[in-house]
């Protein structure tokens, strides 16, 4: 039988520490840097319902599960709604039942979005099954080109005219993998808002703590986790930009911007092919897309690997709550109003992505 104990980050000891250092390093799908200590520690930093389940069986770790907690017991994953993957930091093939370990932490519901599908406690309560892109530099940059190149001909003919047209057509471009400057990332930040503003999305950095983590992170100290700054200047200009964290064998990539000015010149592939080249030779074996259907994610990576999004719920008001919540989304989407039916789907998940937002 389970026993399951709720803490706050800071009050992790050596000793469970350890346990999750060895839990990380033993499984390929926890290598990224969002189910490192550091990534946990500073989340800590800036979000005060920061929290982590420390699972045993016998007196023994078994598990971990670091969430945010909110009102009524409503749990969601550490990062919010930045965190592209999440789930148990646990031995490899270690099952848990999700709705157990909510009951046993006093958790009356638990939304995710990105868990990783190859965790039975999450695939168990998907209503999605997405895919995360990985490009895979285990092999090296050269021979992940060649792999991609022969599937994909015309995508790299495309990369390659990009990569000459930057190199003909400009009188000066320079590459920064590690770009520490201040006002890089203080630009890169502000296209990324207007970009969001623009695209009618929620600007994920019009709140404080989403600034700060990108600080903490850059801030460096942190346990197998550091924020890393990328640019490419184009005749002195700055033309792209990519702000991502890292862990010792993963990148993130997390947030691109370039400027439309360049587009031609494709600066946003041509970053992230000198990135991919740089951090190669630095021991990356990855680098994480994310999810989504874009046509540069599909031709650059070399495979997937799966996310579940759903929830689980304990006995409760509130599990009660939110289940109503799914059924009335649901029958929404079965009536035939075309673009109406999808309405309260779309009011429901955008008043979670605020809550989740705004929650501290």
């Amino acid at each position: 039988m389970i026993e399951v104990e709720t803490c706050r980050a800071a009050l992790l000891g050596s000793a469970e520490r350890d346990v999750w250092r060895a839990f990380q390093a033993a499984d390929p799908a926890l290598a990224s840097p969002y189910f490192s200590l550091g990534f946990l520690d500073a989340m800590s930093i800036v979000r005060r319902d920061t929290r982590v389940l420390v699972i045993r069986e016998s007196g023994d770790i078994r598990g971990f599960l670091p969430f945010h907690k909110g009102a009524l017991g409503h749990a969601r994953p550490l990062g919010g709604p930045l965190s592209d993957h999440h789930g148990f930091i646990a031995a490899p093939g270690a099952v848990f039942d999700l709705q157990t370990v909510l009951r046993k932490a006093g958790l009356k519901v638990f939304d995710f979005f990105g868990a990783l599908g190859t965790q039975t406690a999450f695939r168990d309560h998907a209503q999605e099954v997405d895919g995360s892109w990985v490009i895979d530099l285990s092999g090296g940059y050269d021979a992940w080109i060649d792999t991609r190149s022969a599937v994909e001909p015309k995508a790299f003919r495309n990369l390659r005219a990009r990569r000459r047209k930057l190199e003909e057509e400009t009188s000066s471009f320079r590459f920064r993998i590690n770009d520490d400057r201040p006002d890089v990332l203080a630009k890169a930040l502000e296209w990324k808002s207007a970009q969001y503003r623009r695209t009618s999305h929620f600007d994920v950095f019009s709140v404080d703590w989403t600034r700060k983590l990108i600080d903490t992170l850059l801030g460096g100290g942190l346990d197998n986790t550091s924020g890393l700054v990328s640019s490419l200047e184009i005749n002195g200009q700055l033309a792209a930009a990519h702000v991502g964290m890292r862990s010792d064998t993963v990148l993130h990539y997390w947030f691109p911007v370039y400027d439309p000015a360049f587009s031609k010149l494709g600066p946003g592939l041509n970053l992230l092919l000198e990135i991919a080249r740089g951090l190669s030779a630095d021991g990356l074996n990855e680098i994480h897309l994310g999810p989504g259907e874009y046509d540069f994610k599909r031709e650059l990576a070399s495979w997937q690997f799966p996310l579940a999004s759903g929830y689980a719920t304990a006995p409760s008001l509130a599990g009660a709550a939110r289940r109503i919540a799914d059924r009335i989304e649901n029958a929404a989407e079965s009536l035939p109003l075309g673009v109406v039916s999808t309405l309260p789907g779309r009011a429901f998940r955008r008043i979670d992505r605020l809550a989740a937002f705004r929650a501290a």
